[in-house]
């Protein structure tokens, strides 16, 4: 095991900024994993379950049983942990850009596209090593303007050529989901059994270019670009989100941690045992088929459905109270579906987020990911 630090602000006078990335096993001695934990810095569960991810990394690598590589960085956002408003963290936006910092990746689809023009074949195992050749070019011609876009360029340097690669975050209160690009639902299922998840949301492209569609993406881009060539879905890139933010605690971490590393054996990673696959909890579900509802007006929420429920169309999930015209109004989806995250704050605001509720049935369109 080595650690690394990745200089992120270069202006010392001012202040100077550091990301820690910890590296298990041998390059090229098999699969690439990355594992980052709270790109959103004040999504705390993400890096208690990098501190055990760590200790049972370093205990596995010093007993030579990691068949690979594993880059874990267990606080992936230095610049937003760094940040608080009159005592509030607050780590999901850039303060000096107003940018999400798990936005606007460099989406190196293009690039690669020119670059291998010609050359790509039927045997896929050259196909994904040229790929990734071009894929390593583009993001180190990426020209950072700013600290968090160099951040951002750092994190992806060391993604963009993995076979795995898994964002921790959570939601503000939620049960266990996870996000992944539609052609990777097969190799994706184990894990979501693994992490017990209720739901997995599924797309080809949900906008805004996240980090796990930078490292996804590419390849079904590049093999709709070329449909005659062996391209193969390379990085299986998911992104987890470890239930709500409050959500911090031993038992959690360690039931998360040992999911993802039974997840990696089971993709020959660890040489560890995988033990019985638990049954699925879930089944995939369209991102577009997620319908997000909003405060009719400025009242106080009071739910009246619990997280992990099902609920019908038009079936009350919430009430807005008006606490001085008495006005209560109904919240309710427009389709069935689970209720599988909702809002931490409990007076709204006219539009506000309340909740979430993921359906069967394609209906949205355009970005698909909260701001």
């Amino acid at each position: 095991m080595h650690s690394t630090k990745h200089p992120i602000a270069i202006d010392e006078h001012i202040a100077a900024v550091n990301l820690t990335s910890f590296h298990y096993g041998v390059p090229g001695s098999g699969k690439k994993v990355y594992i980052q934990a709270s790109l959103h810095a004040d999504e705390v569960p993400a890096m208690l379950v990098a501190h055990v991810l760590r200790q049972e990394l370093e205990r596995l690598d010093a007993e030579g049983r990691i068949k690979g590589e594993v880059i874990l960085v267990p606080v992936a956002n230095p610049i937003g942990l760094g940040q608080v408003i009159h005592g509030a963290p607050f780590g999901r936006y850039d303060l000096a850009t107003g940018t999400n910092f798990n936005r606007a990746y460099r989406h190196v689809a293009q690039d690669v596209m020119a670059g291998v023009a010609g050359q790509l074949g039927q045997d896929a195992a050259a196909n994904v090593a040229l790929i990734r050749q071009h894929a390593r070019r583009s993001v180190a011609s990426w020209e950072p303007g700013n600290p968090t876009a160099t951040l951002k360029k750092t994190l992806l340097t060391m993604a963009i050529d993995a076979d795995i690669m898994l964002d921790l975050h959570c939601d503000t209160e939620a049960v266990l989901h996870m996000y992944a690009g539609t052609p990777l639902v097969e190799a994706v299922l184990p894990l979501a059994a693994l992490m017990e998840a209720r739901v997995l949301l599924v797309a080809t492209e949900s906008g805004g270019e996240p980090f796990d569609e930078a490292c996804g993406r590419l390849w079904w881009d590049l093999t709709r670009h070329y449909p005659d060539a062996a391209i193969p879905p390379a990085c299986v890139a998911v992104t987890v989100e470890l239930r709500g933010e409050n959500d911090v605690n031993y038992d959690y971490a360690r039931k998360d941690a040992d999911a993802l590393l039974r997840y990696l054996a089971h993709q020959g990673v660890l040489d560890i045992p995988v033990g019985d696959m638990p049954a699925y909890a879930c089944a995939p579900t369209p991102l577009d088929a997620v319908e997000p509802l909003t405060a009719p007006h400025a009242g106080v929420l009071v739910l009246r459905k619990a997280l992990g429920e099902r609920v019908e169309a038009g079936e009350p999930i919430a009430d807005i109270v008006n606490p001085v015209s008495g006005q209560v109004t109904p919240v309710a989806a427009s389709r069935p579906g689970l209720l599988f995250a909702c809002t931490a704050h409990r007076h709204l605001l006219r539009g506000m987020h309340v909740c979430k509720v993921a359906g069967t049935d394609s209906f949205r369109i355009g970005d698909l990911l909260s701001s």
